[in-house]
Parts: C-alpha cells; sequence; structure tokens
C-alpha cells in the first residue's frame, strides 16, 4: 500500500513538474479564486441559515407561548375535544406548524397532530413518548427550542411547558416548518454557488485551451524559431494563420529570418572570398605561418610550416599543435606558447636545429593576436623560417674569411721578411742573395694577385651578376687557350694536344669566361701532370638523341690530362672554395679557387661540369654548351612593338 501511495505520489510530481511556470500560476490562480469563492458561498449560506434558524426560534416560542396559553385551561378541565377541535382549527389555518405534540408530564403523548393516540394505538398499537430534558419546564416565559434536520429543511422543535396556577401539566411540542424562502434562497445561493465554482474552473481550462491555440502555440512557435536563429539556422519561418498583432509579429519574424539569410549568404561569400583571399597569401609566403587559438589548437597552418614540420600528410588543423611539433621545437616552445596565450607575454623568439623530417635550422617567431580593442588575447601566429641556407651561408663566409686570411697571411709573411731582409742587411747581402730575396718577393707577390683576382672573380660570380651571352666561336677560345700556355708546356716537357671538330658551331656563352674556364682547366691540367705526360683538348658536337625531338643540340668541350689523378673521396669536394688536391699530395702550390670559378662560369651557362679521374692515370673535365640559333637569338633582340 505504501509503495502504491508512493509511486501515485511520484506519479503526481513527475506531472506537475512537467508543466510549464505559466501553468502553474494559472492553476494556482484558479484554486485561490475557487477557495475564496466557496468561502464566501459558505459565508453566505451558513448567514441566511442562521437568520432563518433564528427567526424560526423566535416564531416558534412566540406561538409555542400562544397554544400553550389558550390550551392551557382546557387541559385543565380535561376538555380534550376542545383542544383537539382548535388545535385542528390552527394547524390548518398555517402551514408553518408541521406537527403539534400534547404529552403529560411524564412525556407520554396523548394528543397529536397530524395523528393523535387513538388512530396511533389502533393502527400502531405501540406507546408514543417525548424524552423530555430534565429542565423543559425550568422558565415556562422561554420554552425550549432545537432542531433537526428533515428532507425539507431543518425543523424548529418548540418545547412549551403548560401550567395553570403553577402546576406543571405537560408539555406541548410544536414543530415549526422551515422558511421556504430562506430554504430556496440557501438552495439557490449553494447551486450558485456550485456554477460559479464549476464555471471558474471551466472558464479557466477553456482559457487555457484557447490561450494554448491562439496564444501559446505562437509564442512558443516564435520561441523555437528564435532559438533557431539564434542557432545559424536562418532558413526558419513561422507558417500560422493568424491575425492581429501575433499575425504581424510572426509576419516581421519571416521577414527578418529571410533577411538574415540574404545576409548571412552575402556574409559567407565574403567571408569565403576573403579567407580564400588569405589562405592563397598565406600559401604565397615563403616563411612558414601556422595560427594557434587559446587552446593550443592549430586554425590555419600554410604549405611551408607543412613542408618544414613534416606534415604533409597530416591534418593537423583542429588538432593541438604540441602533439604534431617536433620534439625539438615542442621541448623549446611549450612554456611560451601557454604565458602567451595567458598574455603573460606578447613575442618570443627561438633559434632551432631540427633532424627531422631533415637537417635543418629554423627560427621560429611567436607573436600573440589580439581582438580589436586590443584587450585580450584570441591566439598565437608562430612564423617559421628556414634558416638554414643563411647558417650555412654565414658558416661559408666564416670558412672563407678564415681561408683567405690564411692564404694572404703566408705570401705576406713572405713578402715581409723578406724585405725586412732586405732593409736591415740589405748592404751585408751579396748581388746574387739580393737577386735571389727580390726574385721570391716577386713570386709572393705574383701568388698574392693571383689569390686576390681569384677571390674577385669569384665573388663577382657569385653576386647573381648576369653575363651577356652570345654566339661564341669555341675553336677560336681553344686555339688562343692553347697559344697561351704553349710555352709553359714545352718548358714542363708536356705535350699539348688540339682535338677541335671541323666545321664546329658557334655556342651559346661568354667569350672571356669561357677563356677562364679553358685556363683553369689546362693551367691545373699543366700543374698536377709530370714531364713527358699529355694535357688534350677536345670540342665536338653531340648527336642528338633519336628519342628526341625537341632537343637543343650541344657541343661537348673535354679537358684531359695523364697527371696524377683525383681520389674518389677528393672528387666530390674539388669545386668547394680552397680545397686543393696538393693539401693531401703536398706537392704543389694554388690558390684552391680555380675549379670553384669554374664550376660558376659553367652554371651561368646553364650548364654542369663533370669529372673523370683514377689516381695514377689522369683525369677528364668535361661540360656540354649549347649550339647558338641566330635566327632566335635574332628574334630575342628585336626591340618590343610599339
Amino acid at each position: 500500500m505504501l509503495a502504491l501511495l508512493k509511486t501515485i505520489r511520484e506519479a503526481i510530481v513527475n506531472w506537475w513538474s512537467e508543466f510549464t511556470l505559466q501553468t502553474k500560476l494559472l492553476a494556482a490562480a484558479t484554486l485561490v479564486v475557487s477557495l475564496v469563492m466557496s468561502g464566501l458561498t459558505f459565508w453566505a449560506v451558513n448567514t441566511i441559515q442562521m437568520d432563518a434558524r433564528l427567526n424560526d426560534t423566535r416564531f416558534g416560542r412566540d406561538l409555542g407561548l400562544l397554544l400553550a396559553g389558550n390550551v392551557a385551561p382546557l387541559i385543565a378541565d380535561h376538555n380534550l375535544t376542545e383542544v383537539a377541535k382548535f388545535s385542528q382549527r390552527f394547524y390548518s389555518s398555517t402551514s408553518s406548524v408541521r406537527y403539534m405534540l400534547y404529552a403529560d408530564e411524564t412525556g407520554k403523548i396523548y394528543f397529536g397532530i397530524p395523528f393523535w393516540e387513538p388512530e396511533v394505538e389502533t393502527s400502531l398499537s405501540i406507546e408514543r413518548r417525548i424524552e423530555l430534558p430534565e429542565d423543559y419546564a425550568a422558565d415556562a416565559e422561554k420554552p425550549m427550542v432545537r432542531q433537526h434536520r428533515s428532507p425539507d429543511g431543518e425543523v424548529t422543535d418548540v418545547f412549551v411547558p403548560i401550567t395553570v396556577e403553577g402546576k406543571n401539566l405537560g408539555v406541548l411540542a410544536i414543530g415549526i416548518n422551515p422558511n421556504p424562502a430562506a430554504v430556496i434562497s440557501t438552495n439557490f445561493t449553494r447551486d450558485v454557488t456550485i456554477a460559479v465554482f464549476i464555471s471558474i474552473w471551466v472558464m479557466v481550462i477553456l482559457g487555457g485551451v484557447i490561450n494554448a491555440l491562439t496564444i501559446t502555440k505562437p509564442i512558443k512557435e516564435l520561441l523555437v524559431g528564435v532559438k533557431q536563429i539564434a542557432a545559424g539556422n536562418f532558413k526558419q519561418r513561422i507558417d500560422l494563420p493568424l491575425g492581429g498583432e501575433l499575425g504581424e509579429l510572426i509576419l516581421n519574424f519571416n521577414e527578418m529570418a529571410e533577411r538574415l539569410e540574404r545576409y548571412e549568404e552575402q556574409n559567407i561569400e565574403e567571408l569565403t572570398a576573403e579567407k580564400a583571399k588569405l589562405e592563397t597569401l598565406v600559401s604565397t609566403i615563403a616563411d612558414g605561418a601556422v595560427l594557434i587559438d587559446n587552446s593550443m589548437q592549430v586554425i590555419l597552418v600554410n604549405p611551408t610550416a607543412r613542408r618544414i614540420f613534416g606534415w604533409e600528410g597530416a591534418d593537423v588543423v583542429g588538432e593541438n599543435v604540441l602533439h604534431h611539433l617536433p620534439s625539438a621545437v615542442q621541448m623549446e616552445i611549450s612554456r611560451p606558447l601557454y604565458e602567451m596565450a595567458t598574455g603573460e607575454c606578447e613575442s618570443a623568439q627561438f633559434r632551432i636545429h631540427l633532424t627531422q623530417p631533415i637537417q635543418r635550422t629554423i627560427r621560429i617567431l611567436l607573436a600573440t593576436v589580439l581582438d580589436q580593442q586590443r584587450e585580450s588575447v584570441k591566439g598565437v601566429a608562430m612564423t617559421v623560417q628556414d634558416i638554414t641556407r643563411e647558417v650555412e651561408l654565414n658558416e661559408a663566409k666564416s670558412q672563407f674569411i678564415s681561408n683567405v686570411s690564411h692564404e694572404l697571411r703566408t705570401p705576406l709573411f713572405n713578402i715581409k721578411s723578406f724585405i725586412e731582409t732586405l732593409h736591415d742587411y740589405g748592404e751585408d747581402l751579396s748581388a746574387a742573395e739580393t737577386k735571389e730575396f727580390l726574385a721570391t718577393v716577386n713570386h709572393e707577390t705574383d701568388r698574392l694577385t693571383r689569390l686576390v683576382n681569384d677571390v674577385l672573380d669569384l665573388s663577382r660570380l657569385e653576386s647573381g651578376r648576369n653575363y651577356h651571352l652570345d654566339g661564341v666561336d669555341l675553336a677560336q677560345a681553344i686555339e688562343q687557350t692553347l697559344r697561351t700556355y704553349q710555352l709553359n708546356a714545352r718548358d714542363k716537357g708536356i705535350e699539348l694536344i688540339q682535338d677541335v671538330a671541323p666545321k664546329l658551331p658557334l655556342v651559346v656563352g661568354n667569350y672571356d669566361l669561357l677563356l677562364q674556364v679553358l685556363a683553369n682547366l689546362i693551367g691545373n691540367g699543366l700543374k698536377f701532370t709530370k714531364a713527358g705526360g699529355k694535357v688534350a683538348l677536345r670540342a665536338y658536337q653531340l648527336e642528338p638523341k633519336s628519342n628526341s625531338h625537341s632537343q637543343t643540340p650541344k657541343v661537348r668541350v673535354e679537358i684531359s690530362d695523364t697527371g696524377i689523378g683525383i681520389a674518389p673521396e677528393d672528387q666530390e669536394a674539388i669545386f668547394d672554395r680552397f680545397f686543393r688536391v696538393e693539401n693531401r699530395v703536398h706537392t704543389l702550390e694554388g690558390t684552391g679557387l680555380g675549379l670553384s670559378i669554374v664550376r660558376n662560369i659553367i652554371e651561368k651557362h646553364h650548364s654542369k661540369v663533370h669529372l673523370v679521374s683514377e689516381v695514377g692515370v689522369g683525369t677528364t673535365f668535361w661540360f656540354d654548351l649549347a649550339v647558338f640559333d641566330e635566327q632566335v637569338s635574332r628574334i630575342e633582340k628585336l626591340p618590343p612593338a610599339a
């Protein structure tokens, strides 16, 4: 039973909790009004009944006293016939009297209207008595009055003692019918109260239904629509056929939603265009760019940053950036990132060496992104610069300066030493010694001049200067170079061989630069070839490949010698600045810049120097030059049309 009551109670509570605050307030107000009306009705009915009872009491007392006074002498004379006649006339003349009973002092009824004892005894054979209170005759002037309920209403019972000359002869009991007007008024008031009570609830229920159909439902629809609009669903519409203010409100809501939808479409197009512009701009930035929000989530990343961090195959947008950064970067910037996200600092800079995905050195710049009022931090912008080339150039620069300083120091020291010796001890030296010292100074000066010229040539080539390339007669350049070194080769006992194909076409190049290339390569060949060896210079046109119809015809130039050769481990570094084979073999002097100059010049001609060498056998350098096309060159040199 308790479980059932508990279940019912929980069901009622759940049912009540589902109602809205408005419905609960309406029910509470209806209950209060109903209780007030019920209370007023109860008070009105009770007041009417009390007045009716009071009137009936007064009427009953007066009527009882009047009857008792008239029948007392007859009862004293035992003239019951006259008592009966008088009582019958009186009962018949009024409808207010419900009954009239005469009893002796013991309470035995001996006459009554509308019945009397002989009839009762004849029909029922029972004795009727009145249970009289002990003090009913205490005050003959104030009869005892009481009421009892009947189907017609409350009947007033009046007990009047019958006394004659102070002697108690019995009691007269008179029943007074309820006042018809009071009964009708009471019943009417009760019916009206019930009707009002029921009408209030009916009106409230009907009002709630009408309110739900005409007001609540549209308002709920409006509420749902407003929530949808607030959530960004501007396609929301309300379709309710209502008029009046609610209809106008719904119409205005639909118009507002339509305008917001059009505005959103325009904004989306503009934002999409701006986002595309921004992404295009960011993607074209040479440096890496990563935009991070306050929770370390990646918002935007450009291709350069993906390449540097190895994110090409990963979708890092929306992910925590610290989970995808290389460990070296993560350890370095984690704390500064969180400090910047909380506004503790505004910028930071780091230089980090990476080993993954490839060896490189990067510079990371962190800067906070503020809102329009520049009051709160919205995120952090990370700029990633690949400074590997810069670091290498700085190292190369330092190495270059160190090498140049070293190379300059030796001839300068020798020049200074011999000049100081001549200055201090010139008078003590013989003419032969003086001549030897001066020859050494001259040799070191030439060496210093060559070094300075090579440095200037290399610097000029690496500066990015553009050289004019035109048709060059390669046979003439080869002949001039061999004439220059013919005497030197004869002195060393080395044979110079010229092997140039007849009718060699012009090549695209710069005559002076090609002369410098040939001079360096022939000079190196003579330097590293012993007496009795050979140095050959060949030039011939390459045959075009059968499977290529658009390949530019080329001329190949080869410089071969039968010198000491180059070890395999040195062939990779032979074109580096200040790298000299003689550093390994300790035989000859040089600046170590010749082949570096050759490489730069050939690269200016859009080609590449190759070599084949074997230690103790010899070395061959070769490169290809494009054949000069006079017609194409003439078209390129025409002035632009006006």
